[in-house]
């Protein structure tokens, strides 16, 4: 029951949050924190859809809290320590089955909450699943060696407020304000560690063919994992595709000067258990989304950090690749390379875009541009959605497309849209990135509205996403 074993896990981030929180009153200092911050971010970060299916790797970050919490405890004076049933929980030395029930009772509460005030239920839930989108952020800006105090600090005070089942309708809405916040000030600081680490994206055609020889698929969101990968893949003969979110890779200077960084395979998640079935050499998965691997590659998929399945190889925190690249050396690979290629352009970062901002404002007052449509977010699984593809194709010539996130694998192979330009010559698809580039977007909007003497709304803006 992993669902279970998620909300036992949740509630012991909520244990913990409760006592990092008077550890800061107490007057800690967040060197003293910085294990119980690592630790909320990841463990919230394996709750995120499609990140951990392992009961057993949950199960570790359930008993490494019980840990963190003795070490907070011994910053906090008895005076001031957190009172009540979720600051007293205990779960050490629990079996998986006891730590089962035990998120099957802690959930139980919620349920009924729900029951008796919807409105409170949902603001909970809304928190809680911008908390983990936040964390999951966070802890990629964690791996790049930023981390930010204050919000650390805000997170623990959210999951803190979550602690009570308490319908306090207003303060559980300034809660949720408050995660927005959190996840703006995130967003931005992923947006700096990035091009900070890697040198500032760039417009980029990605081959979106096979190149001959062995190989080794990305995916995930991690580009520090990639780029240990590619270092350690240097000169072995070994080539390195990128796959789904990871495809915005291309377009950053630090990775892309890697020659055998050869192109990108595949579309999106939902379309991996068909993907990485074809795919001739070991995949490696960095962070969500993975899903249930199929036996085709099952004994050929790792993965890494917060991401957990069952009975696959898992990569340590030192980042050794030596077991993926004996593999991938091991097996077939390509056997030719595909003629003629085909290329789709990344790197469209607001750091591109806005040094074109005199050419949209000319396109818009000319007439040459009518509006512009953000169509992003992660998509769904099945086959048969064709919202974003219709609306691509159908959108008029005068138009400008910003995508970011998997929603563009539904039109970025359009041929109707292929090497399509506005009639002064730009491009008329901008990939901006990965789902967290949506931070690139709304400074596009924020600059655009500002040159143009108006407000963000008053543009010629329409937003098209779908987050599931």
């Amino acid at each position: 029951l992993i669902q279970a074993m998620q909300d036992a896990l949740i509630h012991v981030t909520k244990t913990i949050s409760l006592w990092a929180n008077a550890a800061r009153e107490s007057g800690a200092t967040e060197e003293q924190l910085h294990a119980a911050n690592v630790w909320t971010l990841r463990a919230v970060f394996s709750t995120l859809t499609n990140v951990n299916f392992s009961e057993e790797r949950i199960a570790e970050y359930i008993l490494e809290g019980m840990d963190v919490k003795r070490e907070l405890e011994k910053l906090v004076p008895s005076s001031s320590a957190p009172t009540g049933p979720v600051a007293e929980v205990d779960v050490s030395g629990k079996s998986l089955k006891e730590l089962e029930d035990f998120g099957c009772s802690v959930s139980l509460p919620i349920r009924l909450a729900a029951m008796g005030n919807e409105d409170a239920f949902s603001l909970n839930e809304i928190a809680t699943y911008g908390t983990k989108g936040a964390c999951a952020y966070a802890s990629h800006c964690y791996q790049l060696g930023k981390m930010d105090d204050g919000v650390m600090r805000d997170i623990h005070q959210v999951l803190g407020k979550l602690a009570s089942n308490e319908p306090d309708m207003d303060g559980l809405l300034a809660n949720v304000l408050r995660v927005g916040d959190i996840n703006g000030r995130v967003l931005a600081m992923l947006d700096d560690a990035h091009a900070t680490t890697f040198g500032v994206p760039e417009p980029t055609p990605v081959k979106m063919t096979a190149t001959e020889g062995k190989a080794i698929l990305v995916s995930g969101h991690d580009m520090k994992d990639l780029e240990e990968l590619l270092k350690q893949t240097e000169g072995t003969g070994v080539n390195v595709y990128t796959h789904g979110e990871m495809l915005p890779a291309h377009g950053y200077p630090g990775l892309k000067k890697y020659k055998h960084l050869v192109g990108n395979y595949g579309t999106a998640w939902q379309n991996q258990k068909f993907e990485f079935a074809t795919f001739p050499g070991p995949v490696i998965v960095t962070t969500n989304c993975v899903l249930e691997p199929r036996k085709a590659y099952r004994d050929r998929l790792y993965t890494m950090n917060e991401v957990g399945v069952d009975g696959v190889g898992h990569i340590g925190e030192d980042r050794d690749y030596s077991q993926v690249i004996e593999q991938a050396q091991s097996m077939k690979g390509f056997k030719k390379t595909i003629d003629p290629p085909v290329y789709h352009t990344v790197g469209f970062n607001h750091r591109a875009v806005l040094p074109l901002a005199g050419q949209v404002i000319e396109a818009a007052q000319s007439g040459a541009l009518s509006r512009i449509v953000l169509i992003g977010g992660c998509d769904g699984t099945q086959f048969d959605r064709n919202y974003f593809s219709d609306l691509a194709e159908e959108l008029p010539d005068d138009s400008l497309i910003l995508t970011l996130g998997c929603a563009k694998n539904r039109f970025i192979r359009s041929k109707k849209l292929a090497g399509a330009t506005l009639s002064n010559g730009m491009p008329r698809i901008l990939d901006m990135g990965q789902c967290n580039d949506a931070y690139s977007a709304v400074v596009v909007a924020t600059e655009l509205a500002k040159a143009l003497d108006c407000t963000v709304n008053d543009l010629p803006l329409s937003v098209s996403a779908s987050y599931v």
